[in-house]
């Protein structure tokens, strides 16, 4: 819509259609300061996926049949929390700064005000750190909506992260120097060119390189995933995995810090092994003997790793992935939500921000095309007997956490409910059922105290997350659930 319109030109469109659409919204005198800067956040990123220039608030007309009946709200004498006027609170808090400006007019006698908010370019708007939608008329947090997340973000942001440029202004020596091509080579297990022009043109094919003329620049693909210093690319060197070692269970004392500073592909292997080895270890009896075993599966912390390297949101400024050990558990970190429920990640198709990483990962055997990684990670930590690891989802942030042996006298309910139904998941995602037994067997109860396997059951359907196959079905020891949403 023409962003010159005038007030009454604009009023006399909006008043046309049929019902609201996403990207405007009529009241008549609603003004809570809060809720007006989350209609703006939502206004803005729905009139980005309607591909309309603004969004509008409009006071004064009924959202039924569109009459003007004229509001008496005055936004320019009104006050945002904290006693500050209430158009500069609302613009300041919204992120990105877009352009929002009120517009008032009488018309038919009657008065109306507008807010015209720019529809979102940058990034998602978010209002006081939250980015909201319109679903129909309603408003929703965007975060809950992760198709229409993605979405916005591929129109926004057309140009993909890994196809953005790390470094420009490169020669064929510069290349060479800050890219590990052998390495490069060896991961895809193809021969290694013997000339200096088939390395560079199949770093060219794999777009980790762009050619110009007679220099080349390095995207940001080629540097995340090869780079032999994350530091040579200004842009990149607050994406370093960081990994913090601390004496104990708390973050007063860390007794070791390690940076892995080149690429996410050719340090993989070398830094996992560097995290396992700081992993404490857990005295366990195997053949009649006492044998040292590491808290965690390898095969855990390798998947959760992959994850939050692969999947984080680098358009989030200085922050990056981090692992912390601590004594009793290990805490997986990287900037951005994910774009699925956390309840849905062990069965749901992966779904990422950078799916251009991602799909080299897979090239390179980091991670596998069908997303069974977590399904993966799960499974070592049940044959391992240890608590289910902890999925949190933040505006911001991904954390997953490991935790070390607890027995089952140990573990809270929220721990039991969630090892339950994890192992629900997992059970249905291997075409089979949970049943008394198989939590019996996960959890470490035993036969005789089937009651207890029960009645964590019973809590975690009282949650919503699993149900019964068969609801016919009336013993408790033979009775199969299923996940929630299967």
């Amino acid at each position: 819509m023409a962003d010159h319109m005038n007030i009454r030109e604009l009023i006399d469109i909006l008043r046309r259609k049929d019902t609201e659409e996403e990207w405007f919204e009529f009241k008549v005198n609603y003004a809570e300061p809060q809720k007006i800067g989350e209609y703006l956040s939502a206004l803005s990123n729905s009139a980005a996926l309607s591909h309309e220039e603004y969004g509008y608030l409009v006071y004064g007309l009924d959202d039924s049949h569109h009459e003007i009946v004229g509001t008496g709200f005055q936004p320019k004498k009104a006050k945002g929390k904290g006693n500050e006027d209430l158009e500069p609170w609302l613009i300041h808090l919204l992120d990105p700064r877009v352009d929002c400006t009120i517009e008032e007019a009488e018309i038919n006698g009657a008065r109306v005000v507008v807010f015209r908010v720019g529809a979102a370019r940058e990034r998602p708007v978010r209002f006081s750190g939250v980015a909201h939608i319109r679903i129909g008329s309603n408003n929703h947090k965007l975060a809950d909506y992760p198709e229409k997340e993605r979405k916005l973000w591929s129109l926004i942001n057309p140009v993909l992260f890994e196809e953005g440029i790390a470094l420009t202004g490169q020669s064929s020596d510069d290349v060479l120097t800050k890219i590990d091509y052998p390495k490069f080579f060896e991961l895809m297990k193809i021969p290694l060119p013997d000339n200096r022009a088939g390395i560079l043109k199949r770093l060219e094919d794999e777009k980790i390189i762009q050619k110009t003329k007679d220099q080349y620049s390095i995207t940001n693909l080629g540097a995340i995933l090869f780079a032999k210093n994350l530091e040579d690319f200004p842009t990149l060197t607050r994406k370093s995995l960081r990994i913090v070692v601390y004496d104990g269970d708390g973050r007063l004392n860390a007794k070791k810090e390690h940076i892995v500073k080149s690429g996410y592909a050719t340090s993989f292997e070398s830094t996992i092994d560097w995290i396992y080895d700081q992993v404490p270890s857990n005295e366990v009896i195997k053949d009649a003997l006492r044998v040292e075993q590491k808290m965690y599966p390898k095969v855990a912390i390798r998947e959760v790793v992959a994850n939050a390297l692969i999947h984080q949101d680098f358009s989030i400024a200085g922050a990056g992935p981090t692992v912390e050990v601590f004594f009793r558990r290990m805490e997986i970190s990287n900037p951005g939500k994910p774009l699925i429920s956390p309840d849905r990640f062990i069965d749901h198709p992966p779904l990422s921000r950078n799916e251009k990483i991602a799909s080299m990962m897979r090239r390179v055997n980091i991670c596998e095309e069908r997303g069974s990684g977590i399904d993966r990670a799960i499974d070592g930590i049940e044959f391992f007997q240890l608590p289910a690891p902890e999925f949190l989802a933040d505006q911001d942030f991904m954390r997953i956490t490991l935790f070390g042996h607890q027995n089952i006298g140990e573990m809270g309910k929220a721990d039991k409910t969630r090892a339950c139904y994890q192992h629900c998941c997992l059970r249905w995602v291997c075409r089979d059922y949970m049943t008394n037994a198989t939590l019996r067997k996960r959890l470490g109860i035993d036969d005789q105290n089937y009651p207890m396997a029960s009645r964590i059951i019973k809590d975690t359907m009282d949650q919503g997350l699993i149900r019964l196959y068969d609801p016919e079905n009336k013993s408790n020891r033979t009775r199969k659930y299923i996940p929630f949403w299967s």
